[in-house]
């Protein structure tokens, strides 16, 4: 992996993107093993294949579709927002040739071990966000469903590469936040990196050049449209019911939840998988 630079200790938000822009960006050793597995068959696969396998791992969804942003043909004029579409695009032999599944997760933070274990719940969170936000996508009969499931799925992106490269500020601000639930993501964030992680999240995608469409998924503005507002209340969901289906802020989502789908709470809250206890 790339050197973290010793300025980096510096609260330097600009420092930090600049660090990210020229950084290798890691995934989980199971993406690379599966990976791996799959070239061993290059000549029968599919790009369905490989979107299956691509999908598991927030972070090579992110090196995939950056890239197939990134070297777009000139008479190319759609964004590629879906994972098999930019495969598809690439063709598989470049998709193996110039996306390799390295460096590790495992390896980065092999000295850490509390820092990926905070990493692999976030990363599941991120899945059960992508798989409320597309199921509520087909209930909403959502045409490009995939979208909204690959917004969800990199909506924290910014938080798994900061656990990745900064695990002990990020230890630090669990911590804190563990101490006094009282206390906004934000400010502890700010008090801890300098910045907010939604700040950082938000350049990721324009340095990477992520297509427009994505971005404007991932970002918790326009919240009045319902495609970026399934996506938002997909994560809500995901993060508060990830602390104990007693979670506080629950019922909110369910209410939020409810107006998106135009169901009774109820239903929905069979719908989201809430345990019988918990329901009234």
């Amino acid at each position: 992996m790339v050197a973290i630079p010793a300025d980096l200790a510096a609260r330097d938000l600009n420092a930090w993107v600049s660090f990210l822009k020229t950084a290798e960006i890691p995934v989980l050793k199971q993406t690379a093993r599966e990976i791996g597995r799959l070239q061993e068959d290059e000549d029968n696969l599919s790009a369905r294949a490989i979107t299956s396998v691509v999908l598991n791992d927030p972070m090579m969804v992110f090196k995939v579709l950056s890239y197939a942003q990134k070297h777009k043909s000139r008479s190319q004029l759609q964004d590629l927002a879906q994972v098999e579409q930019a495969i598809m695009m690439m063709g598989t032999g470049t998709f193996f040739r110039n996306i390799p599944p390295v460096p590790l997760v495992e390896d980065a933070l092999k000295n850490n071990l509390t820092a990926l274990m905070q990493l692999l719940k976030l990363i599941k969170r991120a899945h059960r966000a992508a798989n409320f936000a597309a199921d509520w996508a087909a209930h909403l009969n959502d045409l490009h469903a995939e979208e909204v499931l690959v917004a969800a799925l990199l909506h924290d992106l910014s938080e798994m590469l900061m656990w990745c490269y900064a695990p002990e500020k990020m230890n630090q601000i669990h911590h804190i936040q563990n101490t006094d639930k009282t206390l906004r993501s934000k400010a502890v964030q700010h008090e801890v990196l300098g910045f907010v992680l939604h700040d950082l999240q938000a350049q990721l995608v324009e340095i990477f050049q992520l297509p427009p469409l994505l971005g404007k998924l991932m970002q918790d503005g326009a919240l009045n449209e319902p495609r970026v507002r399934n996506v938002t209340l997909a994560v809500n969901l995901a993060r508060h019911s990830a602390n104990g289906w007693d979670d506080a802020a629950l019922p909110d989502d369910y209410r939020d939840i409810a107006e998106l789908l135009r169901l009774d709470i109820n239903r929905v809250m069979r719908v989201v998988g809430v345990p019988d206890v918990q329901q009234p």
